[in-house]
This record gives C-alpha cells, sequence and structure tokens, in this order.
C-alpha cells in the first residue's frame, strides 16, 4: 500500500497495489481520514480482482467543506492530471463529488457525459477504462430520471440479495441512505417483489412492516432531501435503529466500519447486501456469522457501475438495458459462487479475489488481506 499525501489539498491517494495502473474513485467529505483510503482502495482491489481486472485498487479522499468543494476539487485536479495523463491512476465520482467535477482532467469529453443536477452524488468506485476518463456516455445516459451507472449500482445489489434468498418476492428489506443508490435499491427490490420496512437518512430512522410507499418517499425526498422521513407521519427514530430492525435483508448504504461487532450483535436480519465499501469491521463479521447472519462481499454488491464502465469500453453493451442485464447476470453468477464457501458468502468472494490476485500478482506481494475496517475503541 502506497498512499501519497497531497500537496495542493488536504487530503490522500492511495494506491493498493504496485502495478502500472491503478483505478478508484474520489471521495470528498469533512472527515475523510488517510486511514479510510487505504481501506477503500483495498476495497476497490478486490472489486477488480473478482472481476477479472489486472487493475489495482486505489482512492483519493479529500477534506473540505461543502463551500470549498469546487476550489478544492479545481486544485486537485490540477496535481493529479500528470498521474490521469500516464494511465496511472483512473478517477472518477464518489461520496461527494460529481462526475463533471473531473472536466479539467486529460481525456475529459463534455460531449459524453450526462449532468447531474447540483448536489448529486454518484456511484462509489467507478472506474473509466481511459485515462481521465473519455466518459463511458451509456452509463451516463438517463432513465427514469436517474443515470444507468446510478441504476445498475443499486440493481447490484438487490440481484446479489436475490440470489442469496433464491427470490425476494415477499421478503422485507432494510435500507440505510435514500439518496442515488439508496432510492435505486429501494425501487429495484420493490419492483422484485419485496416490501421496504425500513429507511434511515441522517434526519432519523421509519419503520412500517406493512411496507413503506418508495414513489412517496421518492417525491418526499425531491421535496425535502433527508427530511423526507420526516414527513410521512410516521414515529421518527435515531438512524442507528435501522439495524435493529426485523427484515430478512439489510442494506448498510453508510461509511466504513458502521457494522462493528457491538452493532453486529444487535441486527435482526437474516441477510446483509452492502451498498456501502467496506461496512464490516473483523469483529462485525465474526459476530455476524455466529449469529448465523449471511455477510454478502460489498465488492459485489456494489460492482454494478465498475461493471458497466468496463464493459462499455470493451464494447460490451450499448444501452441501459443491456448493462441492467450485464450488470444483473455477473453480480449474480459472483454471489452464487460465493455461497458455497464453507464460512459463507463474505470469505467465498474474498477467496475468488485472492486467488485472481495470485495469477498477477507477485509472490512477494502476498498474501493480501481482505478490506475490513478496524473495530473502534469504543464498538458502535
Amino acid at each position: 500500500m502506497r498512499i501519497m499525501e497531497l500537496v495542493s489539498v488536504d487530503g490522500y491517494v492511495a494506491f493498493d497495489l504496485e502495478c502500472p495502473v491503478s483505478a478508484g474513485g474520489t471521495r470528498l467529505a469533512p472527515d475523510v481520514t488517510r486511514e479510510e483510503a487505504g481501506l477503500l482502495a483495498r476495497a476497490m482491489t478486490y472489486k477488480l480482482a473478482v472481476l477479472g481486472e489486472r487493475i489495482g485498487g486505489a482512492k483519493a479522499v479529500l477534506r473540505a467543506a461543502s463551500d470549498d468543494r469546487d476550489a478544492v476539487l479545481a486544485r486537485y485536479c490540477t496535481e493529479i492530471a500528470p498521474l490521469v495523463a500516464a494511465g496511472e491512476f483512473l478517477t472518477s465520482s464518489d461520496l461527494g463529488t460529481r462526475t463533471q467535477d473531473f472536466a479539467p482532467l486529460p481525456g475529459y469529453r463534455p460531449d459524453s457525459v450526462m449532468h447531474r443536477e447540483a448536489g448529486g452524488g454518484e456511484p462509489a468506485d467507478t472506474v473509466h477504462r481511459s485515462a481521465g476518463s473519455g466518459s463511458a456516455a451509456a452509463v451516463h445516459r438517463p432513465v427514469g430520471g436517474e443515470l444507468v451507472d446510478t441504476v445498475v449500482t443499486g440493481l447490484g445489489v438487490v440481484a446479489a440479495a436475490d440470489t442469496a434468498l433464491g427470490g425476494l418476492d415477499g421478503r422485507t428489506v432494510a435500507v440505510e441512505g435514500f439518496g442515488k443508490v439508496g432510492g435505486a435499491v429501494a425501487r429495484e427490490a420493490a419492483r422484485r417483489g419485496a416490501r421496504l420496512v425500513a429507511l434511515s437518512t441522517l434526519q432519523g430512522c421509519v419503520t412500517d412492516p406493512s411496507g413503506l410507499d418508495v414513489a412517496a418517499l421518492e417525491e418526499l425526498r425531491a421535496a425535502y432531501g433527508d427530511a423526507c422521513v420526516t414527513r410521512l407521519g410516521l414515529p421518527v427514530l435515531p438512524s442507528e435503529a435501522l439495524y435493529e430492525v426485523a427484515a430478512d435483508v439489510l442494506v448498510p448504504g453508510a461509511r466504513t466500519g458502521t457494522l462493528s461487532a457491538r452493532r453486529a450483535a444487535t441486527v435482526r436480519a437474516g441477510l446483509v447486501a452492502p451498498a456501502a465499501n467496506v461496512p464490516y469491521t473483523a469483529e462485525g463479521l465474526r459476530t455476524l456469522r455466529a449469529r448465523g447472519v449471511v455477510t454478502l462481499a460489498d465488492f459485489v454488491c456494489g460492482a454494478g457501475a465498475t461493471i458497466g464502465y468496463l464493459a462499455e469500453s470493451a464494447g460490451e453493451i450499448s444501452g441501459v438495458e443491456d448493462a441492467r442485464a450485464l450488470v444483473d447476470r455477473r453480480v449474480s453468477t459472483l454471489t452464487a459462487a460465493a455461497l458455497s464457501h464453507p464460512e459463507g458468502p463474505y470469505e467465498g468472494s474474498c477467496a475468488l479475489a485472492e486467488h485472481f490476485l495470485s495469477t498477477w500478482q507477485p509472490p512477494s506481494a502476498l498474501p493480501i488481506t481482505p478490506p475490513v475496517a478496524p473495530d473502534p475503541p469504543t464498538a458502535l
């Protein structure tokens, strides 16, 4: 792991492997850390490995307040431009950034990028094949008010859960976060017959065993943002109450390490299908496994946008239906293969990634340890 401290802004770029090309998103938030960059770069290595790509994982994290973001991103793009031009670092949007933020980078084609509205985020860990990125037009096309990369990110999470449970019709789902990806997860789960029984945002958590109305929630989100949960006429619980809701599927969608040992001990869902990167701590995983909770790998569940970008770069897809079908097929296949592992699907997905890494990484770089967060001194 090599972590480069940036000089023009407060932040870091983590390169997980020593290899010619590394890829991963750029995250901007006021509290990101050097350690978070390393964890997320490792997760990207595993994501690319399960997809059979000989590319190392990377991640950039920038510490900035929202009112400073434009100036910070402009300086950041200037600083990393030589790495991008050389093809050593491929990056795109993540938490707190948007596709158009990277317009100054070499290879950017504004005619092929559908801009998001102000304030919108994008799926984590997207990657474009060419430096800069020569952005994938089909994956950035709008569909149903969202962009294709958002749609297929949510679809991947739901496809993984669907495969693990043998179907979602009549199943119940609890989703953390109702941004672009959280909304895509909720819509896709409902499309497959599941009920959204709990939803949390930064403003709190609401639950309804009979099912929340996803379409109504989306209208409220458009008007009130995260406060949509306060407009349903339901009791608003603390956000962390989502983890204790009885459901078939729990979808963590926040930051790294949220499923610590203490929180894992309270989970009432039977299956965890993460939308967030690196949600598990090592002790959290062990606690969930001991309690019989099935834990799917975040780097498989959240691979939809990366699958789409790589496939379009290779000429394998040309539109939204192609992208949906490909992501559904690949995530479902990877999940099914991981389910047979005796220690569970998270470990099975790690084994798939590590086997591929062993085919191209030098012995001196092995073994590579899985992307799990450390438990905090006082576990959540």
